[in-house]
């Protein structure tokens, strides 16, 4: 096991498995209350609150093996993070918006602001797992706690909640714990925070430690790059070629990410992520 994760229990409170979306529990939620213009990655317009004709009487999506081929990529690389199944099965008691039509307005505005706090759970569950980033595990622990207390909200008080500030306080947290693991790779190559990475030549680059945070990723060679205990938080990975790169000690790296990336069965993960199908 890696220095850098402690061997401890899982954090209390929310865990990976909750946190991953589980769509047989699910009210077709970002089929319906999500937007998305035709483009690369979607093959319609779809206007928010308006379900996607691929959506079945059963929430299933009926060209879920062919969304690629049918020009519906965008959906492949999306992520709930569990979001879904805890408004439709929590928030919502298990009242669908079909044979419960009064509930659809509000459902469909507190599923995107679920989605943000799930994810802000996904971040925090991940830097408590991380060894170097101890001296602010007791912090993190409160974060999670009061996510975890938000999640329980009532619909109206999940709408109004000010969750770009709560996302900030989060954050600020998050940056130290990022500072802590990689402490010992310093210099201003290290920094790629928001850079614009868009077809770089990055084939075999020493990536150990770097901030990638918010970088531009897109089609970037990153084959046999060796990105450990990088942060990869918001970072662009759409047709990223990762064959052969070392993601096994890299931090804040979600399966969304890695689904809009290219890589193969050299392609080293992180033990919370598995292999897209695609690959």
């Amino acid at each position: 096991m890696s220095e850098n994760h402690e061997a401890a229990a899982p954090p209390p409170g929310a865990t990976r498995l909750a946190l991953a979306s589980d769509c047989g529990n699910c009210f077709g939620l970002c089929c319906v209350a999500l937007a998305y213009a035709a483009s690369a990655d979607f093959a319609i317009d779809k206007p928010a609150g308006k379900p996607c004709p691929n959506l079945q009487q059963d929430f299933r999506c009926g060209i879920h093996r062919e969304l690629r081929g049918r020009g519906f990529q965008g959906c492949t690389v999306y992520d709930c993070f569990g979001a879904g199944q805890k408004v439709s099965q929590e928030t919502f008691e298990g009242r669908d918006w079909r044979t419960a039509p009064e509930t659809a307005a509000s459902m469909f505005e507190v599923f995107p602001v679920m989605r943000q706090l799930h994810e802000l759970l996904w971040y925090v569950t991940e830097a408590l797992t991380l060894a170097k980033a101890r001296p602010v595990h007791k912090e993190l622990r409160a974060a999670l706690a009061e996510t975890e207390a938000f999640t329980a909200l009532a619909p109206d008080a999940l709408v109004g909640l000010d969750v770009p500030r709560h996302r900030d306080k989060v954050n600020k947290l998050l940056l130290r714990a990022s500072e802590l693991v990689r402490a010992e790779f310093k210099g201003k190559k290290k920094d790629r925070r928001g850079a614009d990475l868009m077809g770089a030549r990055l084939k075999g680059a020493d990536l150990r430690g770097a901030n990638l945070r918010g970088a531009f990723l897109i089609a970037a060679d990153l084959s046999g790059a060796d990105l450990r205990r990088a942060d990869l938080i918001g970072a662009d990975f759409r047709d990223a070629r990762l064959s052969g790169a070392d993601l096994t000690e890299a931090f804040f790296l979600t399966q969304a990410q890695l689904n809009a990336a290219k890589g193969d069965a050299t392609t080293k993960l992180p033990p919370s992520l598995v292999r897209p199908a695609h690959w």
